[in-house]
C-alpha cells in the first residue's frame, strides 16, 4: 500500500468521508494529514448547515453509567432508517464514552457540545456524523444524575441495544438491601412509567398551576351539566381523585396488578425500606 493510499483510508477512518472527497482533501493539504481533516470539516460543515433545517423527529435514548454517574442521551434523526444503523448507534455510543469520561455532574446540553473530541469539539464530531450519515442529527436531551451505589434501575422499550432504544425510563431509589426481589420491583416500575407516563410521584409534587386549570376545568363542567352548586365541590373531589389516580405515579393502578396501587406494591416491599427518589421518562 502506497503512502497516498495509507494517507486516504485513515483519513476516511477518521472522518467517514469519502474516497474521493479524501483524496481531494489529501491533495490539496499536501498531504497533511490534520489540515486534510480541517479541509473536510469544513466541507462536512458546509454539507451540515443544508440539512440542520430539516425536521428530526425520530433518534434514539441511550443510557451511560460509571461509579460516579448515570448518564442519558437523546438524539434525533430525522429517519427510523437512520436511528437503527450501526453507524448511528456507534455514534450515540461515543456521545455515552466522552459525557461518562468527563465526570461532571453539572453537565449540559450547551456545554456538552464545547468539549474538546479529537481535533476539535463534540459539536465538530455531530457535523461530521451529519456529513457522513446524510441526515440532519440534534442533540435533544442530556441528563445527568449521581450514581448512588448503582440503585438505580431504568427500562427500555422498542430496544435497539440493550442500552439504547425509543423509549427509556429510569429510577433512583434506596434499599437497605439489593437482592433478586428488588432488582424485580426496580425494573418492574420503570416498565410502568414506560407505559403510564406519570407526571410526579404524588399529587403534593404537581405543578399548582396544573391542579388549578384542572379543577377549573372539572368545576366547569360539572356546573355545565346542570348540577346544582351545592353538591359541585363534592363531586369536584371524586374527579380530582381521579385525575391524580391518572397523572401521579403512586396514586396510579400497577400495570402487573390493576387492583393495587403503585404505592401499595411499594410498601409491601416495607421490609427492604425501598423509597424512590427519582424518575425519569425520555421518550421520543
Amino acid at each position: 500500500m502506497s503512502e497516498i493510499t495509507k494517507l486516504i483510508k485513515e483519513l476516511r477512518d477518521k472522518t467517514g468521508a469519502g474516497f474521493l472527497d479524501c483524496k481531494v482533501a489529501i491533495s490539496e493539504s499536501k498531504n497533511d494529514l490534520e489540515k486534510a481533516t480541517e479541509y473536510l470539516r469544513k466541507k462536512g460543515l458546509a454539507k451540515a448547515s443544508k440539512k440542520t433545517s430539516r425536521e428530526a423527529n425520530e433518534g434514539a435514548v441511550g443510557i451511560y453509567s460509571s461509579d460516579n454517574l448515570v448518564i442519558i442521551i437523546k438524539v434525533n434523526s430525522e429517519t427510523d432508517f437512520a436511528a437503527k444503523s450501526e453507524t448511528f448507534l456507534n455514534f450515540l455510543d461515543e456521545l455515552g464514552k466522552i459525557a461518562i469520561e468527563n465526570n461532571d455532574l453539572n453537565l449540559q446540553k450547551d456545554s456538552f457540545l464545547k468539549i474538546k473530541y479529537n481535533n476539535g469539539l463534540v459539536s465538530d464530531y455531530f457535523n461530521s456524523m451529519i456529513a457522513k450519515i446524510g441526515e440532519n442529527l440534534i442533540l435533544n436531551d442530556l441528563v445527568v444524575f449521581k450514581n448512588n451505589n448503582n440503585k438505580f434501575s431504568f427500562y427500555i422499550h422498542n430496544s435497539y441495544k440493550s442500552n439504547i432504544g425509543k423509549i427509556i425510563s429510569f429510577i433512583m431509589y434506596d434499599s437497605n438491601t439489593i437482592d433478586e426481589k428488588i432488582k424485580t420491583l426496580s425494573k418492574n416500575i420503570c416498565m410502568h412509567i414506560a407505559a403510564m407516563k406519570p407526571d410526579s410521584f404524588d399529587k403534593n409534587d404537581l405543578d399548582e398551576k396544573i391542579i388549578n386549570n384542572e379543577k377549573n376545568i372539572q368545576r366547569e363542567l360539572i356546573l355545565n351539566s346542570g348540577k346544582p352548586s351545592h353538591i359541585a365541590e363534592k363531586i369536584l373531589e371524586g374527579k380530582m381523585n381521579k385525575f391524580y389516580s391518572e397523572v401521579t405515579l403512586y396514586n396510579q393502578n400497577y400495570i402487573l396488578d390493576q387492583d393495587k396501587t403503585v404505592k401499595s406494591i411499594i410498601n409491601e416491599h416495607s421490609a427492604y425500606d425501598f423509597k424512590l427518589s427519582i424518575f425519569k421518562l425520555i421518550s421520543l
